[in-house]
């Protein structure tokens, strides 16, 4: 929907002056002549909210009304759109929301995790108040994957979606791969370089990239935001023997999300995954993330770029505002709220790219057939078995790291193999288990 709001300049209200609004705040105050050049409406910063009034943000603030409570933004009279980039998925930035519907208003948010908790009812809202609801920034940061989504992909039937959709895993697992070092060394080197949060668990565990998933996948298939229901594994439990032992594969791993449609619901998981090293999202590296569209007319769409930082999100966020005061309205799922199909989890099918297991077998006579027995037992066949013995696995209690390469099966078959063979005695830690996607 496109509405003709003249010529009368869009006045924004930012919540939120941290690395983003900050960022943005500098945008709007330093490029109006470039904004009204592009042919939008000019769009002008009229309102702040943020902890610290005082703190120095790079930027001049003394032309715009600060307001202590986020709140007052959306009940400021002249404050038309209202930006929020508190973060967080309830308190401050839910309630902002909701007073911004309330007052008639539009919002931008950069806030996956507020949408995965409450996409639908924030969606609703705003179609009850005849507003839209822009999120660009809420995933994959500097990419136009919502816009590609919501405008492009109408008309054709999306049947996969991919992506690398968090820098900072993306970041460790390169430097891992490169330079051999642990996960707890790098993950701390990420840490002091400002990649990382102090509490990384939140982006290192998976869910970050589940939240994301779940915006992606509400748009792509046409349901219920679903950020619970999917299976979530992280990036904790990869070593550099898994990187070497990949690279010598002719694989590179990385932290996907995937979400596709089957006969018998939508397939949602956040885990890592080994691709091919000539595959495109392979090399994705470092801080960028990447999002594959795969439909029936287009084939694989990959876009790429910054994932995350304050420029490449406030771009995003300015995109939004361009759009708004292009007067553009979009429904904020790309469906009306009613239209939504509800979320159902589908069931458990075979995996077309098999499995990488690394054990770690005691060394004694018959664990490798007995290890090969209950993979038989549980219908998975071997593709291959490769034992990468090292000079110091010698002794009495010595142990032999083991990688089994698989052919298609089912996950559940693999996990139950593993629990049998651990139950077995035949192997001292955790197996490894991950995806190769062909």
């Amino acid at each position: 929907m496109t509405t003709h709001p003249g010529n009368r300049p869009l006045r924004v209200g930012v919540a939120g002056l941290g690395t983003v609004g900050a960022a943005l705040a500098r945008l709007l105050l330093t490029r109006s002549d470039t904004l009204r050049a592009e042919g939008t409406r000019p769009i002008e910063l009229t309102a702040v909210s943020a902890r610290s009034p005082d703190k120095d943000r790079g930027v001049d603030l003394s032309s715009v009304t600060f307001h202590a409570d986020a709140v007052a933004i959306a009940q400021d009279p002249d404050v038309d759109a209202v930006v929020e980039l508190i973060g967080g998925e309830g308190g401050a930035a839910k309630s902002l929301a909701e007073a911004a519907f309330d007052a008639g208003k539009p919002v931008i948010t950069a806030n996956k995790a507020l949408l995965a908790a409450h996409g639908l009812e924030l969606a609703n809202r705003a179609e009850t108040a005849g507003v839209p609801l822009f999120y660009e920034a809420a995933v994959a940061g500097g990419i136009p994957a919502i816009r590609a989504l919501r405008d492009a992909v109408p008309g054709q039937q999306v049947t996969r979606i991919s992506g690398i959709l968090n820098g900072t895993c993306n970041y460790i697992l390169t430097r891992m791969e490169r330079e051999g070092i642990a996960f707890g060394d790098v993950l701390a080197d990420a840490q002091r370089l400002g990649y990382a949060e102090a509490d990384p668990t939140f982006d290192v565990d998976g869910f970050d990239t589940a939240h994301k998933l779940a915006i992606l996948t509400s748009l792509a298939f046409g349901t219920e935001i679903e950020a619970e229901d999917m299976y979530i594994e992280g990036i904790r439990a990869i070593t550099p023997d898994d990187m070497e032992a990949a690279h010598e594969l002719g694989y590179r791993i990385k932290l996907l999300g995937v979400a596709q449609a089957t006969e018998s619901g939508i397939e949602q998981r956040v885990h890592p995954t080994m691709l091919p090293l000539d595959s495109t999202l392979a090399q994705i590296n470092d801080v960028l993330n990447a999002v594959a569209i795969d439909t029936d007319l287009l084939g694989e769409v990959v876009l790429s770029g910054p994932g995350a930082g304050g420029d490449a999100t406030a771009a995003s966020v300015l995109a939004d505002l361009q759009d708004l005061a292009r007067g553009l309205a979009p429904k904020p799922l790309r469906l009306p709220r009613n239209d939504l199909k509800p979320y159902v989890r589908a069931r458990m099918r075979k995996h077309e790219g098999g499995y990488y297991i690394r054990l770690s077998v005691v060394d004694r006579p018959g664990a490798f057939a007995a290890i090969a027995q209950r993979m038989a037992e549980h219908g998975i066949s071997l593709q291959s078995i490769v034992q990468r013995r090292k000079p110091s696995d010698t002794g009495p209690h010595s142990h032999q790291p083991v990688i089994i390469i698989t052919h298609e099966t089912m996950e559940q078959a693999v996990r139950d193999a593993m629990q049998a063979i651990s139950a077995d005695g035949h192997v001292d830690a955790e197996p490894q288990i991950i995806r190769i996607e062909r």
